[in-house]
């Protein structure tokens, strides 16, 4: 007969996590998919995905590594179920360029061109041909609206106003602060953090300015870590991405006075959100001050630092008696050598041994009365004639014989 051992339950607190109540929807790794087989699973290039999560047709969030976006499959369903799909899908981030625009306006490429220079048409991207030449990309959708306005008749038919004219013949060109303008708002819809608006508004800035606005090191750092390429790819060194990356940078002093102070603005709400990495130990840069604080800091600095000076005019801490500074005297200024030195091959008169007038170390009198010629202080040579002169020494070592130096060599015969 075997013995039964009693069993125990331990009792345990039921919690909200158990039920699921208060539990953050998190969800799973096969709900999301990657933005290559989205654009695969939508019928579109990728280039045409691209710019329908620019135009936000398209919602991705985020990925587990940095700069990835995904997509999740409850997005992909919620645009299969559009009326019309794939097609209206397409139709809506179809892009053309001046030609094609031109036809859908009903213009020559020439009046297509100047509506795009005074940014009546706004393009939507670029890309450069095998000549890196830009070719300006426009939406087909935005350009017929244009065409059906009837306030912008006038300006597809008959002669430009003359306002109009007038800009064109200055050289306006409003197409890639047009651009940047609508990049920019895209990177900001796309950024979810304050230090990544900050670096999408840094994206359009030279590096200059930044480091203008942002007087941080560490701040401008990080800043500077959240910065966006240009678009298209390539190597940064490459010829093509230089001509990207200058287009953009805004050139324009109201746009880059618009930017910078939208960088300042962006700067400080992101240090009240979460101040910027630095090493430990290191303070804050003050860049944040306004003038009036940081004057007031240096005068107040300044006031510590001074020393305290007592009745009889010496200096020391307070209490202390310190010590008399000595008074120094200005040192006498040596006259310069070349204030009294004469032009080469002017006549000169005699000065004494030891004034030299010229550049030359020997410079013959001019005159009858002064036969002689003078002494170099530097070289101390004298000539035959002059009042108590002396055979130079023999000085013509490392020289040529061909120099007038080995004619003073005294002859041993």
């Amino acid at each position: 007969m075997s013995r039964q051992t009693p069993t125990t339950t331990a009792q345990r607190t039921v919690t909200a996590f158990d039920t699921g109540v208060g539990r953050p929807a998190v969800a799973k790794d096969d709900t999301w998919i990657t933005t290559g087989r989205a654009a695969r699973e939508l019928g579109l290039r990728r280039t045409e995905f691209d710019l329908a999560v620019r135009l936000g047709r398209i919602r991705t969030e985020p990925g587990r590594v940095a700069a990835e976006r995904r997509v999740a499959r409850a997005e992909i369903e919620r645009l299969r179920a559009g009326p019309d799909f794939p097609e209206a899908l397409r139709r809506s981030v179809h892009a053309v360029g001046t030609a094609e625009g031109a036809a859908l306006l009903g213009v020559a490429k020439a009046r297509f061109t100047r509506l795009a220079r005074l940014g009546l048409v706004v393009p939507v991207a670029f890309h450069l041909n095998r000549y890196r030449a830009v070719v300006w990309l426009y939406l087909a959708d935005e350009l017929r609206l244009f065409g059906d306005d009837e306030k912008n008749a006038a300006l597809l038919t008959g002669r430009t106003p003359e306002g109009l004219r007038g800009l064109l013949d200055s050289g306006i060109d409003l197409r890639p602060r047009n651009w940047r303008s609508r990049h920019l708002g895209f990177l900001l819809r796309e950024a979810e953090d304050p230090w990544a608006r900050a670096g999408a508004v840094a994206s359009f800035l030279d590096p200059l300015h930044v480091a203008q606005v942002v007087r941080d090191p560490y701040e401008r750092s990080h800043v500077h870590g959240f910065r966006r390429r240009p678009p298209g790819g390539g190597s940064p060194d490459s010829p093509g991405a230089r001509i990207a990356a200058d287009l953009m940078t805004a050139r324009d002093p109201d746009e880059i006075a618009w930017l910078r102070a939208d960088l300042a603005r962006l700067v400080d709400e992101a240090r009240g959100h979460r101040p910027a990495p630095r090493p430990s130990g290191s303070r804050p840069f003050p860049s944040h001050r306004t003038a009036s604080e940081s004057r007031a800091t240096r005068v107040a600095s300044a006031g510590a630092r001074a020393p305290v000076r007592g009745a009889a005019g010496r200096t020391g801490p307070p209490g202390h008696p310190g010590r008399r500074r000595p008074r120094q005297t200005p040192r006498p200024a040596r006259p310069l050598a070349s204030s009294n030195r004469p032009e080469r091959g002017a006549p000169v008169k005699w000065a004494g041994p030891g004034w030299c007038p010229g550049r030359a170390c020997l410079v013959t009198l001019a005159g009858p009365a002064c036969p002689e010629t003078l002494v170099c202080p530097t070289t101390r040579r004298h000539s035959a004639g002059a009042p108590g002169a002396r055979p130079a020494p023999y000085n013509a070592r490392k020289s040529p014989s061909c120099t007038t130096e080995t004619s003073m060599r005294p002859s041993r015969s």
